[in-house]
């Protein structure tokens, strides 16, 4: 530093330039502003100086110089040298060195001319200033200034005893106790008190002393004291009033002391006049602050104990213990309440008004420690009572109250009162949140508070003018809000359930958005209870009370439960509901009393109650899923019901539970819509259940009073208050359409978006709830919404769909109401304009009110789909399908009746009743009345309303269905876009989508066949049902049931028949061309063979159902039992195919049980129902008759345009015949040739082939010769296809699609059939004897044959189904050559090419390829089941060769048996070794065939003969019977397997029990090779060259 300051260059060239430098230096630091920086260097460079010279570096000349240079530099430069000579004689005494010593006193000698000695008598030791000479003795210095001490410190000047008089003090007091009412003042008296003092010498600090004595005696003479003192203390220091005052606090602080409160009142008065300052006199109060915090602490922590030991469990003796420990401590707390000065001095300030020093006190404490002391807290409300008066005398007195008087303080200084909103930001809210929850202590205050926010916020929604008015408002909206969450509810919790309080918070809570009260009671529960340690205790003592209420409340004691629960709530609601709502959802058995119990409740705890629900739902850390994760957890659907029964019963404001809705819909949550579920259900009374009664159903196709009345479950009443109250909170908060579309986008969001990881059958409930409160809320929204609201909501059918992305169903769901109401409200306008009362006038408006609404309906929906669909179907038709709804199409008539039944019964108990009294008998009767008159009065509405409908539909029809292309395009259209999307969107459009197919049928509406229609929908259901989630199954069920009930009303009579399709174009056969005229009646279908398409539809149901129950996948199993248990009136008829369903069922019985009890318990109870029915079925040649008159048979479509896809009407007759007229030949085999059936199973997977093996060499010259026969057959058969062939279009040709032909046969091989028949039953006559021996085995496998019928039918069309239809243009195109050529046609049979690989088609398949002609060529399956039927044939004719015996004259029978014996054992051997080489070849071949399909077909041609050359002839002739070239197939065939087998059955009636025992070889060989044949699935083509080989 010394170098920084001083350098040594300096020193060294002293005279030349360093004495200049260290002046200029001294002179530089001396110009400078900042004082004390320059002192420091100043003092810093003398320092130095010095030093130099006590070092012997500088002369104490030179320095004395420069010194005497610098002195005059700065006013305080003696000063601060005396400084460094004090510093250095300290430093200098303490060193060894006594020459520096010596250079320090020459320095300071020759100095003492610029220090004056005074000041270094001040500064150096006694010792150094006897050296300098300045002092003669350093010890009598020192006594000296001992003296000198003493006597200014420690010496008193003794007045009270020496000088001063009593008198004075005694005149004194009398001065200051006279009566002041006069003219006395202050000054005056003042005076005469410094008269007292100067005469009797009165110290004056005891005046001052007394003064204050006497005005605290004397408080109400603030305007003399206050200035007397003020006067006074301009005589006395400023600090002599505080301690003086802070000497009578201290005087108090004593352990038992008590400061009185006057005192503490002059105090706050002289802080408010500030003559003293609160720091000052803060210091002298007790306790200190730290210890203030420490108390604080200690609270929160005995509150959080509390709240600890409630949680816990304490066993009885305990209790006791620590309740009486807790007494003790309570006790003690009372006794030992220390006096807080500094409180008490608050409570003084508050009470004159000095708020901004009560307000810096308590800012020096913890928050709301102050305002927990009652006094405290009861001076600051009077406080805010004076301060808000005038305002609430003017805006908060309700009208008709007085209100008491509030006077204002006496001191001018305290707040200013408010007198208009804006003041109140003033004081009043800071006042308010000092104040905290402690404004419980004034209820009078607190409703004050709370009808000035009311009035407020009837000024801040009213339209305020100017911009700086609506953000002035915004402010003292937002502290309203404030005070309401730190001030107002807290209150309420402190409060003793006071229920007046609560209405008066609501009335002005409630003119808040709800977004803001639920902050607040979210703030209020979650937050509030755990800032104070008051309410930590409150709140563990509210759950500690509710736990004590739940545990008692039953359904008996509700009433007195339910008051307990209301007087909980009034003050902790949102705590007591809480706990209730967990509660609820542990068990909702509780939902039903809790319910009732809430009826004592005030406004707000309702609204506090809707808070909790909605917080409880969205409870993040709740699992809305089960941990299975396939089901909604129960907590949530407790909530659910809850939240349906509480919103119903009582006026709690739906618009937050609403918006949570909406918003969870918005994020893609649909778990939440169970609540909107059960509200509406509850408040409106619409039930949505998929167990609904067929009567029920009935009814809710009728009138609103009718579907009330016997729609629903429950008795639904009381709902009007309810629904309406739904109805304005949609409508208030404009969330009726928001939610709508919302549920009908969610419901593919559930499939594609939530449901991506979640389990199938959570997806489908959650996909099923969606969909139901879609149409629960759709269906209240139409029955409550007036006309002009729905129809001011709801856009057009376009906008919905194309802007909305509403799916058409739900769109259409929701615009129905609207046409309705547009229609209703055109057709009354158009009445009263032309008063016309004709029946036929009032259509013709109806009519025309119809067009007028729909028209641009039927241009909206345009735009909805491509422009080809409209070339099948009309916007009109589409439009009105959509638009019309089960209340328009049929008249409930029986609905009707039962409940006017059942109010006639009910007026009857009540004229019975005795003891019911006579003015509620008359009030019953009087609803009952009104009521049934209300019903007939709905009914005859309705009446006439289906009247006008089905006059509409009958002008309309002729533009509804275009067909441009082709019927069966026209009815794929329908099905796909009006059918199909709507029988699964409710039961009763279910029921609508059958009864409009019959509407239209019964209509004549033309180019609609109603036979392809029924025939499509009954065909394959498999992929529909396998679509479906529950509830649509459900519906879909009902919509099959509806469907099978009109067909069966048709099956059942022929009359009814006649009537209702006999004439009708529904049911034409050959679908001519549409501009061709004319038909006939036979193009009608006939009774008969209507029989047998319905047995074939139901055929069609049983596979699909077996189909179905046998995948082993979850959804289609419970699908088709849910579907099988609705249609279960009307399916099964058939006994077998009732047999064949039962076993599957009972199948799935055995193996779900364990796995799956739902589908255990779907497949019981479905087994049950079917076992209940079994008296209804009937035998399959009842139900149908099975071999129809020629006459009846129907010729082959003939499509009327190019492309269409699929059968016609006519070929689904064929598809029943051949299946019926092959199971009759079974039974008249069975009966002529009673072979065993013990193999019937095997025998249906043998193959001819067989047979060939175990000819004998007789029967291989017949075989040759059938060869030939069928090879010249073939030839011809050949020549015909060319000559078609050559003529078809190109399409015919292409790759890889062989075409299904549809076959008829001829009616002209029906005798040579029945001569085949004939001979057989001669032959089975001779064999009768031998047979009788085995009868008695035949009877049990007889019952089993017949079922395994259906089941080896069902076998063969699973397997069909993988071949779908192919090469229908082949067919088409060639039908149309027919139709044009005419002429006469031969019967050829055609037969299906599979269109799957060879090596995948099972043996039955090949066989039946090779060896029969398939006499139904559509895709359908009961071709399948024919084939299986013919084998069926094959197989016991096979049987019949095998094992009768025709009777042979004795010479041969001997040859034979002979022969038999001889070659028994080489037959096995032989068989064997070709089935070595059989398997060889096939091998070889199998590659080949794979190579080149086409030659493949030319060589099976050339092996198979006549069987080939069928394969892909086309049918000739449309009306030859499709029953000849089979007869003459079977005839010939059995025929020459009679030949060939008759020596080999001699044999082996005559041959010995080995020879039996050979054919059960033979037999257990041919099953051996069967299956090894079905297993390897190898090729036709190698079974044909194996089968040459052995013939």
């Amino acid at each position: 530093m010394a170098a920084a300051v001083l350098p040594a260059d300096w020193i060294k060239n002293w005279e030349k330039s360093g004495k200049n430098d260290f002046v200029q230096l001294c002179r530089s630091l001396g110009e400078k502003g900042q004082e004390n920086v320059t002192f420091k260097d100043t003092q810093q460079a003398l320092y130095e100086l010095a030093c130099h010279v006590i070092k012997g570096n500088l002369k104490q000349d030179q320095a004395a110089g420069v010194l005497t240079d610098v002195i005059d530099l700065r006013d305080d430069m003696p000063s601060i040298l005396a400084d460094v000579f004090c510093v250095l004689d300290i430093e200098t005494s303490c060193l060894e060195e006594k020459w520096r010593r010596d250079h320090f006193t020459q320095l300071v000698l020759s100095c003492l001319y610029l220090v004056s000695d005074t000041i270094l008598k001040e500064r150096l030791d006694p010792e150094t200033l006897e050296s300098l000479g300045l002092i003669k003795q350093s010890q009598q210095f020192n006594q000296k200034s001992v003296k000198i001490k003493t006597k200014l410190f420690y010496k008193q000047q003794k007045f009270n005893l020496l000088r001063e008089e009593n008198e004075g003090y005694a005149k004194l007091i009398s001065e200051l106790g006279q009566d002041l009412s006069g003219n006395i003042t202050s000054d005056l008296i003042l005076e005469n008190i410094k008269s007292l003092i100067g005469c009797f010498n009165l110290d004056p600090n005891r005046v001052l002393d007394i003064i204050l004595e006497v005005y605290e005696c004397r408080p109400e003479h603030d305007d003399f004291f206050v200035p007397l003192i003020e006067s006074y203390m301009g005589m006395c220091e400023p600090q002599t009033l505080c301690h003086i005052l802070g000497f009578k606090f201290k005087f108090y602080q004593e352990p038992n002391g008590e400061t009185p409160t006057p005192l503490y009142r002059v105090a706050a008065v002289l802080l408010q006049y500030h003559l003293i300052d609160l720091e000052d006199l803060y210091v002298h109060l007790l306790p200190l602050d730290s210890s203030i915090l420490e108390e604080y602490k200690k609270e929160v922590m005995e509150a959080k104990q509390i709240v600890r030991k409630l949680t816990m469990v304490v066993l009885s003796s305990e209790k006791s213990d620590d309740k009486e420990k807790e007494k003790e401590k309570d006790e003690e707390k009372t006794e030992k309440a220390p006096d807080n000065q500094k409180l008490g001095l608050l409570e003084a300030l508050l009470k004159i008004g000095d708020w901004q020093h009560a307000q810096n006190i308590m800012d020096q404490m913890p928050p709301f420690y102050a305002t927990s002391h009652k006094p405290i807290a009861l001076a600051l409300c009077h406080l805010i009572h004076v301060t808000i008066d005038p305002l609430y005398r003017r805006m908060g007195v309700p009208k008709g109250a007085k209100g008491s008087r509030v006077y204002s303080l006496s001191s001018k200084k305290a707040p200013k009162q408010v007198e208009c909103f804006e003041d109140l930001r003033r004081d009043f809210f800071s006042m308010l949140c000092f104040l905290g929850p402690h404004l419980a202590h004034d209820a009078i205050l607190l409703a004050k508070i709370v009808r000035l926010g009311k009035a407020f916020m009837k000024e801040f929604q009213s339209d305020s003018s100017k911009v700086e008015d609506k953000e002035r408002m915004e402010v003292l909206f937002s502290c309203f809000l404030s005070i309401t969450d730190q001030v107002l509810l807290p209150s309420l919790t402190l409060m003793d359930c006071n229920a007046c309080l609560s209405e008066e918070l609501w009335s002005m809570i409630k003119t808040f958005p709800y977004q803001y009260r639920y902050r607040l009671y979210g703030q209020w529960k979650n937050e509030t209870y755990n800032n104070h340690p008051l309410l930590v205790k409150v709140k563990a003592q509210t759950i500690d009370r509710a736990k004590y209420i739940m545990k008692r409340l039953t359904k008996e004691n509700v009433k007195p439960s339910g008051r307990q629960i209301g007087k909980l709530s009034h003050s902790n609601p949102t705590i007591l509901f809480d706990y209730i709502l967990s509660q609820i959802q542990k068990y909702d058995n509780l939902i039903t009393p809790v319910v009732d119990s809430l009826k004592y409740l005030t406004s707000l705890n309702y609204d506090v109650l809707a808070y909790c629900i909605i917080e409880a739902l969205a409870n993040p850390e709740k699992e809305k899923m089960k941990h299975d994760d396939t089901t909604i957890s129960s907590w949530l659907q407790s909530l659910a019901s809850f939240c349906g029964a509480i919103f119903r019963k009582y006026p709690i404001e739906l618009a937050g539970l609403l918006q949570y809705v909406a918003n969870q819909l918005k994020a893609g949550k649909s778990f939440d819509l169970l609540i909107l579920k059960e509200v509406v259900q509850k408040m409106a009374g619409i039930e949505i259940t998929e167990e609904i009664t067929m009567e029920q159903l009935e009814a809710m196709t009728g009138g609103e009073q009718l579907k009330a009345e016997g729609g629903y479950f429950g008795q639904i009443r009381n709902t009007k208050k309810s629904s309406q109250r739904l109805k304005d909170a949609l409508l208030d908060h404009d969330l009726a359409l928001p939610l709508c579309l919302l549920m009908a986008q969610q419901r593919n969001g559930v499939v594609f978006q939530e449901g991506g990881e979640k389990h199938l059958k959570l997806v489908g409930k959650l996909y099923d709830q969606c969909h139901d409160t879609l149409v629960q809320f759709g269906g209240f929204l139409a029955s409550n919404l007036s006309t002009e609201d729905y129809i001011k909501r709801v856009p057009s059918i376009d906008v919905l769909c194309n802007e909305y992305h509403t799916p058409h169903d739900a769109a259409f769901f929701l615009s129905r109401p609207m046409y309705a109401h547009h229609i209703s409200s055109k057709y009354d306008e158009l009445k009263k304009t032309e008063k016309g009362n004709k029946q036929q006038h009032k259509v013709h408006k109806y009519i025309s009110s119809c067009e007028v609404v729909m028209a641009p309906v039927h241009e909206a929906v345009i735009s909805l789909h491509p422009p080809k669909v409209w070339d099948d179907i009309s916007p009109q038709f589409y439009a009105t399908f959509w638009s019309l709804t089960m209340y328009d199409l049929a008249v409930p008539t029986p609905s009707y009746n039962r409940e006017i039944n059942k109010l006639r019964i009910q007026m009857k108990a009540i004229d019975d009743n005795l003891e019911m009294a006579p003015n509620k008998k008359k009030k019953e009767k009087e609803r009952c009345t009104a009521l049934q008159d209300k019903l007939v009065e709905e009914e005859k509405k309705q009446s006439e309303h289906v009247a006008r409908i089905l006059q509409r539909m009958k002008l309309e029809k002729d533009n509804w269905l275009l067909a441009r292309s082709t019927k069966n395009e026209t009815i794929t259209k329908f099905l796909q876009l009006c059918i199909f999307p709507r029988c699964v969107f409710s039961s009763i459009d279910a029921v609508y989508c059958a009864r409009f197919v019959e509407l239209v049928h019964l209509q004549k509406t033309p180019n609609f066949s109603t036979l392809l229609c029924y025939d499509r929908v009954f065909s394959d259901i498999i992929y529909t049902v396998a679509s479906c989630t529950e509830n649509e199954a459900s519906r879909y069920g009902r919509f099959l049931c509806c469907m099978l009930e009109t067909v069966t009303k048709w099956h059942s009579d022929r009359a009814v028949y006649d009537k209702d399709c006999g004439s009708y174009p529904g049911f034409v056969t050959i679908l001519r061309a549409s501009n061709f005229d004319g038909g006939n009646k036979a193009d009608q279908l006939d009774y008969e063979n209507f029989r047998h398409v319905v047995h074939k539809w139901h055929y069609k149901l049983t596979k699909a159902s077996v189909h179905c129950l046998e995948t082993g996948e979850y959804t289609h199993i419970r699908n088709i039992l849910i579907v099988l248990t609705k249609i279960l009136p009307w399916y099964p008829k058939v006994l077998n195919l009732g047999q064949a369903l039962e076993r599957r069922v009972h199948k799935i019985c055995s193996e779900e049980k364990e796995k799956r009890p739902d589908l255990y318990a779907l497949a019981m109870g479905y087994s049950g129902q079917l076992k209940s029915r079994k008296s209804f079925m009937v035998p399959e040649n009842e139900f149908h008759h099975k071999d129809p008159p020629a006459r009846n048979v129907i010729a082959p479509t003939v499509q009327n345009g190019p492309g269409a896809a699929s059968q016609s009407a006519s070929v689904l007759v064929n598809a029943a015949k051949p299946e019926e007229s092959s199971t009759e030949d079974i039974e008249k085999l069975k009966e002529k040739s009673q072979s065993t059936l013990k193999v019937v199973t095997k025998t249906t997977n043998s193959t001819p082939k067989v047979t060939a093996n175990n000819g004998s060499s007789s029967s291989n010259s017949k075989v040759a010769k059938e060869k030939e026969d069928k090879d010249k057959l073939g030839k011809e058969k050949e020549k015909d296809k060319k000559e078609k062939t050559q003529t078809a279009p190109q399409e015919t040709k292409a790759p890889g699609k062989d075409g299904k032909d549809k076959v008829k046969e001829d009616r002209a091989n029906k005798d040579e059939k029945l001569r085949d028949v004939k001979e057989k039953t001669q032959k089975s006559d001779k064999e009768k004897e031998k047979t009788k021996k085995e009868e008695k085995s035949q009877k049990e496998e007889k019952s089993k044959a017949a079922t395994t019928s259906t089941e080896s039918k069902l076998a063969a069309e699973k397997e069909k189904e993988k071949e779908p239809p192919r090469e229908r243009d082949v067919f088409k195109e060639s039908k149309l050559k027919e139709s044009s050529k005419g002429g006469d046609k031969t019967a050829v049979a055609g037969s299906l090419k599979s269109p799957v690989p060879r090596s995948e088609t099972s043996e039955i398949e090949r066989e039946q390829k090779r060896r029969k002609i398939d006499t139904h060529s559509s895709p359908s399956h009961s071709s399948a089941v024919k084939d299986n039927l013919n084998e069926f044939k094959d197989s016991s004719a096979k049987h019949y060769t095998n094992h009768t015996n025709p009777p042979k004259s004795k010479s041969k029978e001997r040859e034979v048996e002979k022969k038999e014996v001889d070659k028994s054992r080489e037959r096995s051997r032989e068989r064997e070794k070709k089935e070595e080489k059989e398997r060889k070849e096939r091998k070889r071949d199998h590659s080949n065939s794979d190579r080149e399909v086409n030659q493949e077909t030319k060589r099976r041609k050339e092996e198979n003969g006549t069987s080939g050359s069928t394969k892909h002839s086309k049918s000739e002739s449309p009306s030859d019977s499709p029953r000849s070239n089979e007869k003459d197939r079977n005839k010939s065939k059995s025929s020459n397997k009679e030949k060939a087998e008759i020596m080999k059955s001699d044999k082996m009636e005559k041959s010995s029990s080995s020879s039996k025992k050979e054919s059960r070889h033979d037999k257990e060989k041919s099953e051996k090779k069967e299956k090894r044949d079905s297993a390897g699935g190898k090729e036709e083509k190698k079974h044909h060259k194996s089968s040459d080989k052995h013939r």
